[in-house]
């Protein structure tokens, strides 16, 4: 059996989500999914939904057969209980598959990293955009 581990935030779940966990599900036989903590998205701005409530919405999609909160303080440490074959990153997360892999090597893990590419199914395939589109039909156009 050949399980992959996505991960991503998961603010607000779109098509490009769906996508992303599809594909990454095609890899493999059985997807888990770490969902990043609250306290550990420090690369863009904070979830505007709870870590709690994103686990939820996570299990709760069609390609999902686990999924688990990251670690507070080992990113590696989920890696370690699930132990996968392949981990998928999404088109937008910001380190590259290969630094990836040399990290996880320095760990003691040798899995590769794929890169799923970018949904351009529909204009709001983005958390960013939803908040953008909602902030500008409430009359709020958003600040740059």
């Amino acid at each position: 059996m050949t399980r992959v581990v996505a991960t991503g935030t998961f603010d607000i779940i779109h098509p490009g989500h769906l996508f992303y966990l599809a594909e990454s599900k095609a890899l493999g036989d059985e997807l888990w999914v770490i969902v990043a903590r609250d306290e550990n998205v420090r690369h863009k701005p904070k979830p505007i939904i709870p870590e709690d409530q994103r686990l939820r919405m996570v299990l709760g999609l069609k390609p999902v057969d686990h999924a688990v909160l990251g670690d507070k303080t080992d990113k590696f440490q989920p890696i370690r209980d699930i132990a996968p074959d392949i981990i998928t990153i999404g088109c937008n997360q910001r380190f590259a598959p290969e630094s990836l892999e040399a990290e996880l090597r320095s760990h003691g893990f040798e899995i590769p990293v794929v890169r799923i590419d970018e949904y351009r199914g529909c204009e709001l395939c983005s958390s960013s955009k939803i908040i953008e589109r909602a902030l500008m039909q409430r009359g709020h156009p958003p600040s740059r």
